[in-house]
């Protein structure tokens, strides 16, 4: 497949785990700025991905970086796993388990009946270990030091939710949200509502829109390609 990339080019890449979303852009803006031999290029991605999670990232070039808000407009879908019985601070395993709970009288009934709970419009507080930012600097930056932040909440909505498989305490599930969602803050409050603990041990954005992750570049194949086609990368 051959781009234009200074013109505009649309690209489906699959983040790998423990990368940022900045770190993909990044890398990419380096290769082809050194494979088209120019100076500067940009270089964006529609909907920011944490470092644990892999999947999908939509990453725009030249005039099509205009197009992001209207990607990041799109709904998503994820699949992943939560874990029972524990909370971290940052609502997935980045943290330490700061709280522990008992969870063997969490039936299946209960949790199944849990994710009506979750579906349609909710009101949703972000966790503290994210990008967003109060008074100019971003809340995970706080949130490590130590700061309690008061965030506030927003209305995100959920069209599907499903509990894919249970194999306690881990749950597997399938979710399709809007804009804004964050996962993990599902994944904390869905056990909060069983009078537990949840936290997220696992995430895949498998859609953005009817973009698919089937359809995605592996990074480093990506890489390699923009080498081939478009000149070397210098080390």
């Amino acid at each position: 497949m051959k781009y234009n990339f200074r013109e505009g080019a649309l690209l489906l890449v699959d983040k790998p785990l423990e990368w940022t979303s900045f770190d993909v852009v990044n890398k990419i803006r380096y290769a082809l700025k050194k494979s088209l031999g120019i100076k500067k290029i940009k270089v964006g991605h529609a909907g920011t991905l944490d470092p644990l999670a892999t999947g999908l990232l939509i990453i725009c070039t030249g005039k099509f970086t205009k197009k992001i808000d209207s990607y990041q407009g799109l709904y998503k879908v994820y699949d992943g796993t939560m874990r029972l019985g524990g909370s971290t601070p940052s609502y997935d395993a980045e943290t330490e388990v700061d709280l522990k709970f008992p969870t063997d009288t969490i039936t299946e009934d209960a949790i199944y009946g849990n994710v009506a709970q979750f579906v349609g419009e909710i009101e949703q507080v972000p966790p503290m270990f994210s990008a967003i930012k109060v008074d100019g600097q971003p809340l995970y930056k706080r949130a490590r030091k130590g700061e309690k932040v008061r965030v506030k909440s927003r209305i995100v909505t959920i069209h599907d939710y499903q509990i894919t498989n249970i194999e306690m305490p881990e749950l597997d599930f399938l979710i399709k949200c809007s804009k804004g969602t964050y996962i993990r803050s599902l994944a904390h409050d869905f056990g909060r509502q069983l009078n537990n603990g949840a936290y997220l041990t696992k995430l895949r954005r498998t859609h953005i829109g009817e973009h698919s992750l089937e359809d995605a570049w592996n990074l480093e194949e990506l890489i390699q390609h923009i080498t081939e086609e478009y000149g070397p990368v210098e080390a």
